[in-house]
Parts: structure tokens; C-alpha cells; sequence
């Protein structure tokens, strides 16, 4: 079994702190119809009491894994902070919301978007799937809900955009609580450079839908002077590379 987490169970520094590494893809082997692994996390989980220190830095995975291990964070009866020094995205940004306290990394993302599957068979099956998702949606809603206290029809629209965060956004937001200060010092024109209105969100849908826009204004503006590509085969082929 490859493991993506990893304990370091004391410090020097503080000996009543445990260390827990999310690296890499959560679940990239078997995890839901498993008894093993769930129970071997939950095992190392709870073999110590005392405060852990989350450390993630993953692209995420299976959103089972990510809703148990949700929840065995949030149940878990020590304080919990989680440090996002990489990337928390899909997946991977449900486990951090377990967190009592959200830290990142100044130069960390987090992202969100609507859950995937794979299916097949006949329009029964399709629609099933789809239905399946539309829940799984909604639970990870649950998730964000509860720690940035955003509505959500708004959760469901950033979800929707494959919404991606820099550190400062993420904090705006309520996904993250702060970030992790440099141990190099800053100084007060740095950290007026750094406010929150500087922040940094993108959304891959919000960017092709302007892009559209922008093309489309660009050629009813000159369409005297246009012999190429009608704007609506132009739209056409456009919303093809749509995903």
C-alpha cells in the first residue's frame, strides 16, 4: 500500500505536538471499499492525543477519502492546524477546512470545482451519475460552508468556475484564517503592498467567458471590414473547447 500521509509523532520543540504530511494524491490506491486503509489512518490518528499540525500539499484525489478524513480531523478531540505550503485543491481543500486554524503559505493556492466520475452505460446510468454528483456536491458544500460561512449559492457558483485562490484571496474568503509569515522580516511598505485588496482569485470559466465576450464586441465592431470566420460559426467552435 503507497501511503500519502505521514506522521512525525514528536518534536524537540514542542513534544506534545504530532505532525501529519498530506503529500501527493489523496487515495491514489484503493481507499473506499476498503477496511484497511480508513482504519489504519484513523489507528495512527488516534494512537496519541495532544494538538497535530496538518502540513498539505496535494492536487487532491478520491472525495471519499477526503470526507472521512474530514471527519476523523474534526472529531478528533486535540487542536488541529492545518498549513497549506504547496496546493489544497479539489479533494484535498475539504480536508483543510477541518482545520481549528487554516494557515498558507504566501505563495500556496487552494482551489475548488465541481466533483468528477467516470461513467457509462445508457441514459439511466448518466442521469444517476449526474445525480450522484449533484450530492457529493452539496456535501463538500457542507464543508466550505461551515468554515467560511459564505451562502451556498455562492460556494456553488466558485465551485461551478473551478475557482483557484492565492493566499491572500483565500483569507478574504474565509477558507484560510491567516498566513504563515516569512521568517525573513518584513517591513511596513512590504506588508501595505500585501493587503487583502491585492488579492489574487481565478476562475477558468469566468476567463473563457470574457475572452468570448471580447472577441465576439471585436468583430460586430468591425464587421464591415471582416471576410474571415461568421461570428456564430466562431461561437461554435469556441464552446467546443468548453469542458
Amino acid at each position: 500500500m503507497k501511503k500519502f500521509w505521514k506522521w512525525t509523532n514528536l518534536t524537540e520543540s514542542n513534544p506534545t505536538e504530532r505532525i501529519l504530511t498530506l503529500n501527493g494524491t489523496i487515495a491514489e490506491e484503493s481507499w473506499f471499499d476498503d477496511d484497511i486503509t480508513p482504519q489504519l489512518f484513523k489507528s495512527e490518528l488516534n494512537s496519541c492525543s495532544g494538538n497535530i499540525t496538518v502540513w498539505i500539499n496535494s492536487p487532491g484525489g478520491d472525495c471519499v477519502a477526503a470526507a472521512q478524513i474530514y471527519n476523523m480531523l474534526m472529531d478528533y478531540k486535540g487542536n488541529v492546524t492545518v498549513k497549506i505550503d504547496g496546493i489544497a485543491a479539489s479533494a484535498a481543500s475539504v480536508i483543510a477546512m477541518a482545520g481549528n486554524n487554516v494557515m498558507m503559505s504566501p505563495v500556496s493556492m487552494l482551489m475548488i470545482h465541481n466533483p468528477a466520475t467516470v461513467a457509462m452505460g445508457d441514459h439511466n446510468e448518466m442521469q444517476k451519475a449526474i445525480e450522484m454528483l449533484e450530492e457529493v456536491k452539496e456535501s463538500i458544500i457542507n464543508a466550505y460552508e461551515i468554515k467560511t460561512g459564505m451562502s451556498r449559492a455562492k460556494l456553488a457558483r466558485l465551485m461551478e468556475e473551478e475557482t483557484w485562490m492565492n493566499a491572500k484571496k483565500a483569507v478574504e474568503l474565509g477558507f484560510a484564517d491567516s498566513i504563515i509569515e516569512p521568517d525573513k522580516k518584513i517591513n511596513e511598505d512590504e506588508k501595505e503592498k500585501n493587503k487583502a485588496s491585492d488579492s489574487i482569485l481565478f476562475s477558468r470559466r469566468a476567463v473563457s467567458v470574457a475572452l468570448q465576450n471580447k472577441l465576439k464586441s471585436h468583430y460586430l465592431a468591425n464587421a464591415g471590414a471582416n471576410t474571415g470566420t461568421d461570428i456564430t460559426d466562431l461561437e461554435k467552435r469556441l464552446n467546443l473547447l468548453k469542458p
